[in-house]
């Protein structure tokens, strides 16, 4: 999400990419823990081994690798938007990463960018920066899935589940074939830093307001992308009550900002908003619709769901 910048505190930056390295290490260090110390019967996730692995040489330099790969893919989806103002010389900030809890360890990263003018300037800047986060998450989830493993697994009361977008399915099906019944996948971290990766690729790139995907739905459709943009807002509704609240949260924080700066989902205009893109750019958009159609996820968290857990107590 953009908005236009103030004076510029590069200081700022700095520290809050450090606490995102050590916020990012510690998730690092717990999905570490879960990789070594897999045992068939263990609660998926990691809180429940990571206890035990604080003696393994190899859990801190895994934990590193975790966040070395997962920072890389948010410095590449920035330095994309970055990148792309200096060549047009837009002015924007550098980026500001967001630390998080885990089990990201992040809630990703953002500049600040003054208003753009022309509509092709939009496009690119809004672009990039999705494309170069999916090619290194994809880069990623390559190197994870080479060093991940299969392992006997039966699920037990209060294990967590995530969910797998397709790109994900894909190539663990290209790697390891259909999975038994019987056994889970144990991801590499690198696995699970491209995971948040496309996470967060696919967020930016849903087609609301001042979002990366609301950008690039402006560029492309003019004046028709606020239709879109309240059809997506009551499409992550529905996604929040059926299948994980977090949307709820999400779209929540979207309609915060479109208040705070009386956008009412409403893009802010460009002086050729008339004008449309050239073949090239148009050629791009679709790849920006597969990238997010292979990067979603409609429940991250599989389980949490407030119809599913209604219809629980309900049942009780």
């Amino acid at each position: 999400m953009h908005d236009a910048p103030t004076r510029p505190r590069t200081w700022l930056n700095g520290l809050l990419f450090i606490l995102t390295v050590l916020t990012t290490c510690y998730a690092g260090l717990l999905w570490s823990a879960n990789f070594l110390f897999f045992e068939s019967g263990a609660a998926a996730g990691p809180v429940s081994t990571a206890a035990r692995g604080l003696s393994d040489p190899l859990l801190f330099p895994l934990s590193a690798l975790y966040a070395a790969a997962f920072m890389a893919i948010l410095v590449g989806h920035e330095m994309g938007h970055y990148l792309t103002c200096r060549r047009y010389g837009v002015e924007a900030t550098l980026p500001y990463f967001l630390p998080g809890p885990p089990y990201l360890g992040t809630f990703g990263a953002f500049i600040r960018i003054k208003s753009i003018r022309r509509k092709r300037q939009l496009f690119d800047i809004g672009a990039n920066g999705p494309f170069a986060g999916f090619l290194l998450s994809l880069a990623a989830l390559v190197a994870g899935l080479a060093f991940s493993r299969l392992a006997p697994f039966t699920p037990s009361e209060g294990s967590i589940s995530f969910g797998e977008p397709l790109l994900f399915k894909l190539l663990t099906s290209l790697f390891f074939g259909r999975v038994p019944e019987g056994q889970t996948l144990v991801l590499h971290p690198v696995g699970f830093a491209a995971w948040g990766g496309l996470l967060v690729t696919s967020l930016n790139l849903l087609p609301i307001s001042q979002l990366d995907g609301g950008h690039i739905a402006y560029a492309v459709l003019g004046r028709r992308a606020r239709t879109v943009s309240r059809a997506l807002m009551a499409v992550l509704a529905v996604l929040g009550v059926f299948f994980y609240p977090g949307w709820l949260v999400f779209g929540a924080l979207i309609l915060f900002f479109d208040i705070k700066f009386k956008l009412r989902l409403r893009h802010p205009p460009v002086e050729d908003e008339d004008q449309p893109l050239d073949l090239g750019r148009r050629v791009k958009a679709v790849l920006i619709v597969l990238i997010f159609v292979l990067s979603f996820m409609p429940e991250p968290v599989q389980g949490l769901s407030l119809f599913g857990i209604l219809k629980g107590w309900l049942g009780a």
